[in-house]
């Protein structure tokens, strides 16, 4: 095989550098044979004008596209990537990877995309600019209003991603960013960006990316730092001395740079003081052990590295280990049959896992499951035999007697390697967890919901995430390791102090808050949404059709319906108490009612004014309007008395057309009021709108 220079995707094309630099690149191998790879060099890369690219050709044209318009394109990616992923699982085997962590690493990061654009088009408006929070009045008259948006950052989002998740960990940074409108530069791990480049190269060969969207930068980048300004952001992942070092230059620190970081962290898992042996929470506490310490042999930053178990289990927990990693882990080639782990990433890192599981020995950590022995692994042809190139090592469980020990809450050995340890009591435990110094997650094994709500009140806070773990559960639950693209993934203190995933948070996280204030014309025109005392258009006065007359191609914010006052009487009253079965005092007895403080006597049903609201506002014949489907923000404001009028008035407030439908959303801002024209109900009508308006002929029945 001939060894390449790996390439770079820069300011729209591949680089690679000159031919002399192939002397002084890096060397990257197989982990299990430690066949070169690739070799990986950015000597000659102009990084400051790929980061230049970003911000001018990338902002360009993401810019011009709505939240909706770049969820498409996510799913349109992930479809592509879908298409090619056997060529990712090939390539993922040379990582070290199995077929089972491949899964997790690539049809993770699939799902991610497919999430996000998921995600984008249900929770954001097919707009640019996203409006947070509500209105916050300023002014008696309503004159001045405060308002909350998030516009998208001006810069380039660099992305500095571990060896550990090539793909995945590319494409959980990159989709909230495209999603937020902005451009990437992925600057993955030397020992696995081979897997993340051809990534994407899939992505650029699908013509799907807009220009300047996604630039890769496969190897070192010394003067990134220096080149970022203010309206950049960095994420970064790995280690934590790493991500202090990088937080603590100029460009962060006084330059604005935003700078966000999972690092490594000394994750923990409690079994419950009633998951004792026999228990279901017991078996699922030892099987989630054992996945923990071998899926991607134990390269994830959320993997358990502390078993923090009942002093009176830990035996018992030591053997129910031994027995399933006996019966169920085969450590050898990901190529080969069979084989349920495989190697750690590279030589250097199988080395620095057994110089950290000899700290953790000196600490007093004793090995109590496997060795640090050369293993005897499964060839890629099948056979048996120590493999003196490839970077494996054998599952390891170290007890510590002592719970104190600074090293087992300090020292973390990033491969298959887990310690446990006994606790006393709920606090004990609790105590245990934090001693991690702040953890990305922990997860708990009871059934007990009062074990349960003890332990979280004293780990939630030193976790970014708390799994419970129980029989009613465990079958469904995706584990412990397992960060989920609709919740945050991050943690405190050493575990970084950021933020990822979470759903549409990490969007934001791509965006500036902005309160801005002003009149309510001005505030409608800076976030597409009508606010109250901004202008309407009544469509009785200004002579257009009825609002559900229009298409969305014809409907406008601020158009209106302003109806007539319906006088609402006691028989009314009666008569929907008496259909629905809705009898309550306040609406059948006059002396109940009058007794409430809230109520001048018998008074109308809530819900009877709406019904009659939308008989108000409603155009009854088929047309644009496609369906009603559903009321939010539903408040009743004045109780309405027999005797009383109501009139309503219902404005087009945002109007979303979907990209890939031929119907879109329109909510309505729709207002009761009295006769004496106080508010007597507000809330937000949703309806479903064709986009254009039918034909006659199509608008026929068949």
């Amino acid at each position: 095989m001939t060894t390449e220079m790996l390439p770079s995707y820069v300011r729209g094309e591949w680089w690679t550098p000159a031919p002399e630099a192939a002397e002084r690149a890096t060397e990257v191998r197989d982990a299990s044979t430690g066949e070169v790879v690739a070799l990986v060099s950015t000597e000659g890369l102009d990084l400051g004008a790929a980061l230049e690219y970003a911000r001018t050709v990338g902002q360009a044209s993401l810019g011009g596209l709505t939240f909706h318009q770049r969820a498409v394109l996510l799913k349109q990616m992930a479809l592509a990537l879908t298409e090619r992923k056997a060529e990712l699982y090939e390539l993922s085997n040379r990582t070290g990877a199995t077929k089972q962590d491949s899964w997790v690493d690539i049809d993770g990061g699939i799902g991610v995309l497919f999430t996000y654009s998921g995600k984008g088009r249900r929770e954001m408006p097919n707009a640019k600019v996203y409006v947070d929070g509500a209105v916050e009045p300023l002014s008696k008259d309503g004159s001045f209003l405060g308002r909350h948006i998030y516009t998208r950052l001006p810069g380039v989002a660099v992305q500095i991603n571990a060896f550990n998740f090539p793909v995945w960990g590319s494409l959980e940074k990159f989709a909230p960013a495209f999603l937020a409108g902005m451009p990437t530069v992925v600057k993955p791990a030397t020992p696995t960006g081979y897997l993340a480049e051809h990534m994407v190269r899939i992505l650029v060969e699908s013509g799907l990316l807009p220009d300047g969207a996604l630039q890769l930068v496969s190897g070192s980048v010394p003067t990134l730092f220096d080149e970022l300004r203010l309206g950049d952001l960095v994420g970064f992942t790995g280690s934590a001395s790493t991500a202090e070092r990088l937080r603590a230059h100029d460009s962060v620190q006084t330059g604005g740079v935003r700078f966000t970081s999972e690092t490594d962290s000394i994750n923990a898992s409690v079994l419950g003081t009633d998951a004792v042996a026999g228990t279901p929470e017991f078996d699922v506490y030892v099987k989630q052990l054992v996945v923990e310490m071998t899926t991607k042999a134990g390269q994830k930053c959320t993997a358990i590295r502390r078993a923090i178990v009942p002093e009176a289990s830990v035996d018992a927990v030591i053997d129910a280990v031994r027995a399933r990693i006996a019966e169920r882990v085969v450590v050898g080639d990901p190529r080969a049959e069979g084989v349920t782990m495989g190697p750690l990433a590279s030589l250097e890192q199988r080395d620095e896992v057994l110089r950290q599981v000899g700290r953790l020995e000196a600490a007093g950590g004793e090995v109590v499951v496997g060795s640090t022995a050369a293993p005897t692994v499964t060839l890629a042809d099948g056979s048996q035999g120590e493999a003196s190139d490839g970077a494996f090592v054998s599952p390891v469980l170290l007890r510590f007697a002592d719970s104190s020990a600074e090293a087992l809450h300090e020292v973390e050995a990033f491969g298959p390697v887990s310690s446990i340890v006994g606790y006393g009591s709920l606090d004990e435990a609790a105590a245990l967890v934090a001693r991690g110094g702040g953890s990305l997650v922990t997860s708990v094994a009871t059934h007990d919901p009062e074990v349960a709500v003890a332990l979280a009140a004293g780990i939630a806070a030193y976790n970014g995430r708390v799994l419970f773990l129980d029989r009613d559960d465990a079958r469904t639950s995706t584990g412990h390791g397992s960060p989920l693209p609709n919740l945050v993934h991050g943690g405190p203190g050493r575990a970084g102090g950021g933020e990822e995933l979470g759903g549409i948070r990490a969007v934001l996280h791509h965006m500036q808050r902005t309160a801005v204030q002003g009149s309510p014309e001005m505030l409608t025109a800076l976030t597409g949404v009508w606010h109250q005392g901004a202008s309407a258009r009544p469509y009785q006065a200004s002579g257009e059709p009825h609002p559900f007359r229009k298409s969305l191609a014809e409907l406008r914010i601020g158009d209106q319906v302003a109806s007539a006052p319906r006088v609402v009487t006691l028989d009314d009253i009666e008569t929907f108490a008496n259909f629905t079965g809705d009898t309550f005092y306040a609406h059948m007895d006059e002396e109940a009612a009058a007794a409430n403080p809230f109520f001048p006597g018998r008074v109308a049903h809530g819900y009877l004014l709406v019904s009659w609201a939308a008989g108000l506002f409603v155009d009854p014949e088929p047309g644009p309007v496609l369906a009603n489907y559903g009321l939010e923000n539903l408040r009743f404001i004045t109780p309405v008395s027999p005797g009383d009028e109501i009139r309503v008035e219902l404005t087009a407030k945002q109007i979303s057309p979907r990209e890939t439908d031929e119907y879109g959303e329109v909510r309505w801002d729709a207002v009761l009021k009295n006769q004496d024209d106080e508010l007597v109900a507000t809330y937000d009508v949703l309806t479903l709108v064709a986009k254009e308006r039918a034909t006659k002929q199509e608008s026929q029945p068949a």
